[in-house]
């Protein structure tokens, strides 16, 4: 077969491959540089960049011809170009630049990334979101690297013209009440930590001297210190959905054991517009919840008795007359929040007593208006309401947890007596 002629001339013969010559050469960072633009698809390129989206040309002429030989004449120039239009991705190029230097001292040092910076002290400190900052918009300090700046937290208000006194509330804790209610948020309270330990301290003092008013009109409750009968100003938020952190009242009981406790007891709530004074038990459990639908069924002219007190219509059924109908609707009235709408387990419908027996919470209450809670009158006043209310927590707490009487067991004896000697 006849071989076939070269077009170039002076060419061999030979069927031995042609190969390039290729002579070592020490890569320089403009010989490394150039290999990237020339790889690069926007360094091959000889077109006219675009235009740029954010930026407004002074005309639309077409450009000359010197300034198009200006912009292909190097690589230097292209390498300029190129980074004005766009620049490859940031991870690329630290491939790139991984995989040619050979060793570490040969890697020019990285940049470091904008958004930390340092206090001073080595330390980064990240700036954070919007509204996230360490430092606040607004605040102005002229510390130096490394000092501290200290900021002085607000003192508590003025007494005023009227001091604090143990037995009375002062209108600065309604006031500070009146605040948390607008801003129940933590950061606010640790602003007003003076105000809300001298709101706390006067409201512990009062109770204090109510104690003493209370033992007198119920001998059965204690004498406990303010840290037993308040309650704390931190609300559950675990289940609710209001995320408001705090009460915006104070509020404190008395019982046989303190605020806790399976007996029935008397509630005082100090707030704002909203103040309340009450008593009896709030969501007994199942088994005292048995034995008072038991007696309200078996012994229902008890509860109506203390129902039909004259002070307790007066103060807290709106001065109704001395009807035991009309009292019983009054006293259903304060509990109808969770009351059940069918009959209680056990009890026909036709029942005499079943509005009183689908009650679940068996409490009686009245709003007091702040000038009623004010001033040297306040102590006096709130403990002539609770004193109304003793006949219906005592009765309350012969039912739940009745005390072991003598006179019922020499009784007891005597029927046994009779009943032997038939």
């Amino acid at each position: 077969m006849p071989q076939r002629k070269s077009h170039f001339p002076n060419s061999s013969s030979s069927t031995t491959p042609l190969k390039r010559a290729m002579s070592p050469a020490k890569s320089t960072p403009a010989s490394r540089q150039s290999k990237r633009l020339k790889s690069s698809p926007i360094a091959s390129s000889k077109s006219t960049p675009k235009k740029s989206q954010y930026f407004e040309h002074s005309s639309s002429e077409p450009e000359s011809e010197s300034e198009i030989e200006k912009e292909e004449s190097g690589y230097e120039d292209e390498d300029a170009s190129a980074s004005l239009v766009s620049s490859p991705p940031e991870s690329e190029t630290e491939q790139d630049d991984e995989d040619e230097y050979a060793s570490e001292d040969e890697k020019p040092r990285k940049r470091k990334k904008p958004g930390r910076k340092s206090n001073g002290d080595g330390v980064a400190v990240s700036s954070g979101k919007q509204g996230q900052e360490l430092w606040r918009p607004g605040v102005k300090a002229s510390a130096a690297p490394g000092e501290a700046v200290f900021i002085k937290l607000p003192k508590a208000r003025e007494p005023g013209k009227t001091p604090y006194s143990d037995s009375t509330i002062h209108p600065n804790t309604l006031l500070f009440l009146k605040d948390l209610r607008m801003n129940n948020d933590r950061e606010w309270l640790k602003m007003h930590d003076a105000d809300y330990r001298q709101s706390k301290k006067d409201f512990d003092s009062f109770v204090e001297s109510l104690t003493m008013k209370v033992i007198e009109k119920d001998e059965t409750v204690p004498e406990l210190p303010p840290k037993d009968l308040t309650f704390r100003i931190y609300r559950d938020i675990r289940f609710s959905p209001d995320p408001t952190p705090y009460k915006t009242h104070f509020s404190a009981a008395w019982s046989r054991t303190g605020r806790k406790g399976p007996y029935a007891g008397y509630y005082v709530q100090v707030q704002p517009n909203g103040s309340f004074v009450g008593a009896g038990v709030w969501h007994p459990e199942a088994p005292p919840m048995a034995l008072l639908r038991k007696d309200i069924d078996k012994k229902s002219h008890k509860i109506k008795k203390v129902l039909l007190d004259p002070d307790l219509r007066k103060e807290y059924f709106g001065g109704i007359k001395a009807d035991e109908k009309k009292a019983v609707k009054a006293f259903i009235s304060h509990n109808t929040e969770n009351m059940l709408k069918t009959k209680p387990k056990g009890y026909e419908v036709d029942n005499a007593n079943i509005d009183l027996l689908k009650l679940r919470n068996y409490t009686i209450g009245k709003k007091l208006k702040d000038d009623e809670v004010l001033g040297p009158g306040g102590l006096d006043r709130i403990a002539n309401l609770l004193g109304i209310l003793t006949p219906f927590v005592s009765y309350l707490n012969s039912v739940v947890m009745p005390d072991e009487d003598p006179s019922d067991d020499d009784e007891e004896d005597e029927e046994e007596e009779e009943d032997s000697a038939e």
